[in-house]
């Protein structure tokens, strides 16, 4: 079966088989186009005569003249047997109209046949084509050889088919005990595998808790082998790994014990505090840094000083300051371990704030500065220093004012009638500049005496709001048109009756002042209760106060009165004070609509809880 020799013998004897019935097929082909032309022109009466004789002379059985519609024109056949012969399908004869047609084929009962089909040119009317047919049996003997030859070969292909499929049987059998033979070498191997890393596997197991934080896993030992000794060294490690992790917890947990109550510290210091790294650079501040500063700092966290002075360039003062001490802190004052203090102003919407600062180098090279707003220390010294200038003026000065008054209407008086008309008329204008001169020195002495004694104020109840009706009763000028806005909650307050009817007195006579030349005056007096205090605003719309003077505002001998001493806006500071309250000015409206004014407002706690509805 499995020879090759075999199937090359059976392939040749097929192929000479075929070989033979080509040239025979050949052949008749040949004989074909000889005999078609012969025919070829020739009258359709003499077609069966010569188609007869030309048979005859190939030894070609069967000659058949057809139509190429298939219709039977002339037969001449040599086989007495048959009336009709074979006659070709529509497809053969479309295919022998173009060219010539022959093939092999069996004819049932006959055996096997060579059909040629061959067309002829004839000359007639229509002018069509005819088609010649020849019919010549294969010989019996090569026939039978032949199809032995095949049937033999059908045979052959039929065992070669099964062999193949048997060839595949077996490839699907080795295949598959080879797959088996594998799949059982695998899983002994894996068997052996997992007996043999076993210790590696719990160890394994062992890294993955340590990585999720358990280093309390204690791994079993597996003999004293070289397995057995990294499993040992692995339960030291993560002895070692869980004490220097709860060593690491318990400083965490002081660090951020320590943290938060420096937090907590920080976060409730009245003073400021900013820390810089080592770069400089600005790192965290407090709550109070915000309240001081009235800006937060948290956008210029990791900005150095001057970046900050080119975003916030009102606070340039107070960084120079933080930059210059934190360098001199690097140099000598760093060895001789001294803190810098510097005072500095800067301008916020406050106003004018004096901002002391003094700092030091952290041991990492970084810088701490802490600051407080001095700005009512200040300003109290200064309170205190004019009034001890106050009472000394007055003192010096008022003592020799009365003898200078007395001396010059005595000479006045004495020297009257001794004199002509016109001296005595210039010693009367004399004498009477002399006596207004000292009673405006005795007025100026008086209110310098005033500020310095700050009498104990006598606190009463009082309803504020009747105090301002009182008051603003004694300015109804017709060129000034005077109006109340007050708050219909009760405004009572503890205070002295004397000293809130000056303040009043004193705010509205410098409105008044501020409208001597002013079309359209107006003073507006209101109250209202904002969170248990006592508003009250006192609003004109004379021109406001000048700019250089609202920094100093409330210092003695500020004014922009030609007359004015400058104590008035500064005794009603100290009593508001001396009430605990406070009191701010501020300009309001547009110069260029003629809207421009001065607003003052004073804060004052309220007797009791108010509720404005």
């Amino acid at each position: 079966w499995f020879n090759v020799k075999v199937e090359s013998a059976i392939e040749g004897g097929l192929n000479l088989g075929r070989t033979a019935l080509d040239i025979m097929l050949a052949d008749v082909k040949e004989k074909g186009e000889s005999m078609a032309t012969s025919l070829a022109f020739q009258p359709a009466n003499v077609h069966y005569a010569m188609l007869n004789d030309l048979r005859e002379k190939g030894g070609i059985q069967d000659a058949t003249l057809l139509t190429p519609q298939g219709r039977i024109l002339s037969v001449s056949s040599s086989d007495s047997s048959s009336f009709l012969p074979e006659l070709p399908t529509v497809t053969q004869l479309r295919q022998a109209r173009q060219r010539i047609y022959g093939n092999i084929e069996p004819i049932e009962g006959k055996g096997l046949f060579l059909r040629v089909l061959v067309p002829v040119s004839v000359q007639d009317i229509a002018g069509e084509t005819r088609i010649l047919q020849l019919l010549q049996p294969v010989p019996k003997s090569l026939a039978t050889t032949a199809e032995a030859v095949q049937d033999v070969y059908q045979e052959y292909q039929q065992l070669s088919y099964s062999r193949t499929a048997l060839k595949q049987v077996f490839a699907l059998t080795l295949t598959l005990v080879m797959i088996l033979a594998i799949f059982t070498a695998v899983a002994i191997a894996f068997v052996l595998s997992r007996r043999l890393s076993a210790p590696l596997s719990v160890l394994a197991e062992g890294t993955r808790a340590i990585a999720s934080g358990d280093y309390g896993i204690i791994l079993p030992a597996h003999g004293k082998d070289e397995l057995g000794v990294l499993v040992q060294s692995f339960n030291s490690m993560t002895q070692q790994l869980g004490d220097a992790r709860k060593a690491a917890d318990r400083n965490r947990a002081r660090v951020e014990a320590a943290r938060g109550y420096l937090e907590t510290i920080l976060a409730h210091l009245s003073s400021g505090v900013l820390a810089l790294n080592e770069r400089g650079e600005l790192r965290t501040f407090n709550e109070a840094t915000v309240h001081i500063l009235g800006i937060s700092l948290e956008a210029y966290v990791g900005f150095t000083p001057d970046m900050i002075i080119a975003k916030q360039a009102q606070l340039a003062n107070f960084f120079q300051a933080i930059a210059l001490n934190s360098q001199h802190e690097s140099g000598q004052k760093m060895a001789a371990k001294e803190d810098v203090q510097t005072q500095v102003e800067i301008a916020t919407a406050k106003g004018k704030q004096i901002i002391t600062v003094r700092g030091t180098r952290l041991p990492d090279g970084g810088y701490v500065a802490v600051f407080d707003d001095a700005t009512a220390m200040v300003q109290a010294q200064r309170d205190a220093a004019w009034g001890e200038v106050a009472r000394r003026l007055a003192h010096e000065i008022k003592n020799p004012l009365t003898p200078i008054q007395l001396s010059a209407e005595r000479m006045a008086h004495k020297l009257h009638d001794k004199l002509e008309p016109a001296d005595a008329k210039i010693l009367q204008r004399s004498t009477e500049t002399i006596v207004n001169q000292v009673d405006a020195l005795k007025k100026m002495v008086n209110e310098f005496s005033e500020y310095a004694r700050s009498p104990a104020p006598h606190f009463d109840q009082l309803d504020l709001n009747m105090l301002i009706r009182e008051v603003m009763s004694l300015y109804d000028l017709p060129k000034i048109r005077m109006q109340q806005t007050l708050s219909t909650a009760p405004c009572v307050i503890r205070g002295d009756t004397t000293m809130l009817r000056q303040v009043l007195h004193n705010l509205l006579q410098n409105a008044q002042d501020a409208l001597a030349d002013k079309k359209s005056a107006l003073i507006s007096v209101s109250t209202e209760t904002i969170h248990n205090m006592l508003v009250l605003t006192v609003q004109d719309n004379g021109g406001g106060f000048a700019a250089e003077m609202m920094q100093h505002i409330f210092e003695p001998y500020v004014t922009s009165k030609p007359h004015g001493t400058g104590l008035g806006l500064a005794i009603v500071k100290k009593i508001i004070e001396e009430h605990k309250g406070s009191i701010k000015v501020e300009n309001t409206g547009n110069a260029k609509d003629d809207t421009l004014g001065a607003v003052v407002t004073i804060s004052i706690p309220l007797l009791s809880p108010v509720t404005e509805v």
